[in-house]
C-alpha cells in the first residue's frame, strides 16, 4: 500500500507547447510496472484548452469543478460539468480545457504503453475552441 499526502507532490504549469492559456497540473499518482496509470488534477483558467493530441491507450476525465469543453475530432464540441465523466477512446483525436469565461478542474487518468501516454499534434484554434458548441 502507498499513499500519497495531499500537498506532497508539487504542481507544474503546462507547458506552451501542448497548451493554450494558463494550466496547472498537480499530480495524484503513478503506479509502479507492471501496472501502467497516471493520474493529474488539471486546472484550466477562462479560455484555456489542450492541444489536439490522442492517448494510444485511452483516458478517463473527471470533471470536478467548473465548466469546461470537450472535442473528438469531427465531432461538435460539447459542454462539459462538475460530475461529468468523459472516455476517448484508444487513439482518438480530441481536446479539452476551460470555457470562455469560467475555469475548469479534470481529473484525467491515462496509462502508459512503452513509455508514452500521449501523441501531442497541433494546437486547438480559436475558431475551433469555439464553434459549434453543443451544451449538455
Amino acid at each position: 500500500m502507498e499513499i500519497k499526502r495531499a500537498g506532497s507532490q508539487p504542481s507544474g504549469k503546462g507547458p506552451s507547447e501542448y497548451f493554450t492559456g494558463t494550466v496547472r497540473v498537480d499530480p495524484l499518482f503513478q503506479v509502479p510496472s507492471p501496472a501502467r496509470g497516471f493520474g493529474a488534477a488539471v486546472t484550466f483558467e477562462p479560455g484555456a484548452r489542450t492541444a489536439w493530441h490522442t492517448h494510444p491507450l485511452g483516458q478517463i476525465l473527471i470533471v470536478t469543478v467548473g465548466c469546461g469543453r470537450v472535442q473528438r475530432w469531427g465531432g461538435s464540441v460539447e459542454e462539459i460539468r462538475p460530475g461529468d465523466v468523459v472516455w476517448f477512446s484508444p487513439g482518438e483525436k480530441h481536446w479539452h480545457g476551460a470555457a470562455p469565461t469560467t475555469a475548469m478542474t479534470h481529473i484525467a487518468i491515462v496509462e502508459h504503453r512503452d513509455g508514452n501516454s500521449a501523441e501531442w499534434m497541433e494546437k486547438v484554434t480559436d475558431e475551433q475552441y469555439g464553434a459549434d458548441r453543443k451544451s449538455s
